[in-house]
Parts: C-alpha cells; structure tokens; sequence
C-alpha cells in the first residue's frame, strides 16, 4: 500500500506540470462582401425625395430622415442570398425595420456619384429605394464620380 501512494502522487505531479497542447490557431471568420463592399464594416444607405439614410454599423442601425424621427434598431447581421444582403430587426418605437442591398450600380439622382450597391429600405409601412457603400468610401469620395 505504501508504494501506491508515492507512485500515484508522482504520476500526478508529472501531469500537472506537463505543458498542455497547442491550440491551433482559429481560421479568421470569411469576410460578408458584396460588390467589393465588406458587409461587416459600417454601411451608410441614403436616398433623396424625402432625404433618409440608414447608418449600419456592427452595433445597430440607425434610421434618420428629413423631417423624420431618428429610430435605432439592434444589428442581427445580414443575410446574403446571392448577390443580395438583407437585415430584418425592429426599431425601439416598435416599427419593423428592412434594409436590403443589391449588388448593382446605383446613382441617387441628386449627384454625380455613382455607388456599388441599390438599397431598398421598409419601414413603419414605407417604402424607400436608394443607394449604399461603405461609410469610409462615402467619406472618402468626391462629388462625382464612382464611389469605392
């Protein structure tokens, strides 16, 4: 009996003190993209006649407008369907709020810019088509020409 004892406790201390495996490294999560636009970065979608624009960022939405209460919604990621991205949530005033993105040319009507994805945009009942991009390629463009 004696001699189980120590044998046991070594074993133990030998386990204890043995270095764990490595953990592989994670495989990076594979980019959301559509038309080049990285779908998890901040989006801006804008549309003129009324002026609106829905900001998508990773932590919500937010909905804002001319003469329109500015609403926030929670972000529960998009869903791609081929070349089409949508986000379904609702906003804090209760209004179901849809935001979808297409990836063909869009021009807003207003300017000589022309973007990388047509946006159609439902909420509270309302229908709104437009443009989207990304926020720092919107921030970066001049008044004409592609945004990218």
């Amino acid at each position: 009996m004696r001699l189980v004892l120590p044998c046991a406790l070594s074993a133990l201390a030998m386990t204890a003190c043995s270095q764990p495996a490595e953990k592989a490294p994670a495989a990076p999560a594979e980019a959301r993209t559509l038309a080049k636009v990285d779908l998890d970065q901040p989006l801006r979608v804008l549309g003129t006649e009324p002026f609106w624009a829905v900001e998508i960022t990773p932590s919500g939405l937010t909905y804002s407008g001319v003469d329109r209460p500015e609403q926030k919604a929670a972000n529960p990621g998009p869903i791609l369907q081929g070349t089409v991205a949508t986000w379904t949530t609702e906003t804090e005033a209760g209004n179901k709020l849809s935001v979808t993105v297409m990836a063909t040319d869009c021009s807003d009507g207003m300017s000589d810019r022309t973007y990388p994805l047509t946006a159609k945009v439902e909420i509270g009942g309302e229908s709104l088509t437009g443009c989207a991009a990304s926020s720092a390629a919107i921030a970066a463009a001049g008044e004409s020409g592609r945004v990218e």
